[in-house]
Formats: C-alpha cells, structure tokens, sequence
C-alpha cells in the first residue's frame, strides 16, 4: 500500500479533479491518495468524484487559508 501526494494548489476548477482522475489510473487497490488543493469548490467536487468512481473518502481537512486536504482509498 503506497501514499502518492498530489499538490493541486493555485489551480482552479475542473483542474483538480482532472488531475486525481489522471493520477487515478496509476493507483492500485489499496493505495492512499492524499490531495491538497485551495479551490473553491474542491471539497464538493471531490466528493462527488469519490461517488462516481467508487473510491472512499477516508477524510477531508480544512486548513485555513480556503485550503482542503483529502484523503482517498483505492
């Protein structure tokens, strides 16, 4: 089981999620994804792409400053 980290700062909407989707494709089961990103609406929209993709979201942070940390289960 590998973390693989994902620095999406400074990029606005649908760039983040573009690129866990890229990054998806090189995770295997088991493999944590952890994301920070400052958009907006990231929160939501990754979320929503947990839902669609049929990943976990073991977690989410707010840490100040309109920045969010995730954390994504393969």
């Amino acid at each position: 089981m590998a973390t693989t980290l994902l620095d999406c700062n400074g990029m606005k909407c649908p760039q983040p999620t573009l690129k866990v989707t890229v990054t998806s494709t090189k995770m295997k089961p088991g493999d944590i994804l952890e994301v920070v990103a400052d958009c907006a609406t990231f929160e939501t929209d990754v979320r929503e792409w947990c839902v669609r993709a049929k990943k976990t979201l073991l977690w989410c942070k707010d840490e100040g400053g309109g920045k969010k940390r995730v954390q994504i289960k393969f």
